[in-house]
């Protein structure tokens, strides 16, 4: 059996982005709801909420996005597509990278990529090459369970050092 063909999401970036966020390529869970770290227990917007001091778990998604990029963070994936059964990246098959040459012409403040988690940071160092500043954090993923939550937010507090 062939795993089904997958389409990411769009990148949620715009020209007063300066830090961008990029996870590998979204799971079941947020594919069905069509949003950015879409399962109910994945720590990516309480993370998130922790470093920014601003609740973004109490917002709708829309208004969580809004509020990120009056942050200057913006959100994408490594990943444009893929085939993949189930939601961990060890799954995924076929993987096409998104064309991240647009970051440099819609981005032109852009000065820190960070990864979230391993999958993704495998492209830290094509980022840093192109003088980008790269921090790889540990993974939001509820498949990520040996850092606690304090452990994971002592890195992620390095998105906006």
């Amino acid at each position: 059996m062939t795993p089904p063909a997958l389409t990411g999401f769009a990148p949620v970036i715009d020209a007063q982005t300066r830090v961008l966020i990029l996870g590998s390529f979204p799971g079941v869970a947020s594919l069905a709801v069509q949003q950015y770290y879409g399962h109910p227990r994945n720590q990516f917007w309480a993370l998130l909420s922790a470093v920014l001091d601003d609740d973004l778990v109490k917002l709708d998604y829309d208004e969580r996005l809004a509020r990120l990029q009056t942050h200057r963070i913006g959100l994408w994936d490594v990943i444009a597509g893929c085939e993949r059964v189930g939601s961990l990246d060890s799954a995924i098959r076929n993987p096409q990278a998104n064309q991240f040459a647009i970051l440099r012409q819609r981005c032109p403040q852009l000065a820190r990529v960070c990864f979230n988690g391993k999958t993704s940071g495998k492209f830290a160092p094509q980022f840093t090459a192109a003088g980008f500043d790269t921090l790889v954090l540990p993974s939001s993923s509820p498949a990520n369970a040996q850092a606690t939550f304090a452990q994971k937010l002592l890195l992620w507090r390095g998105i906006i050092a």
